[in-house]
């Protein structure tokens, strides 16, 4: 049985820890995007950090690296339970710029 949306989004927002806000939208193809931002940390006024982009991947995995990597460099001291994926995601993004530069 596959997981409701608002499971699924208890669960990822679980694993983001307390800095994060999470929500799950569905886009135009009905595939989930997750939308990871940041409590503290302001982009430009008004719109809090996110790990959202337009026009990329933007599902689970590629947002939370992305949540992990911004935990890393702006919240050394934060605490959250996707942050014991951490060499996984530098994995997955040094085999990402590794495809970039042999197209």
């Amino acid at each position: 049985m596959t997981a409701s949306r608002s499971a699924r989004e208890r669960k990822a927002a679980g694993q983001a820890g307390p800095l994060a806000k999470l929500r799950i939208e569905v886009d135009a193809d009905s595939q989930f995007v997750y939308k990871i931002n940041c409590t503290v940390c302001v982009a430009r006024e008004p719109l809090m950090w996110s790990a959202y982009r337009p026009g990329e991947d933007n599902g689970f995995m590629a947002a939370m690296d992305r949540w992990i990597f911004h935990l890393v460099e702006k919240h050394p001291d934060a605490e959250a339970p996707c942050l014991a994926f951490r060499a996984e995601a530098e994995d997955r993004l040094h085999a990402r710029r590794e495809e970039r530069r042999a197209e």
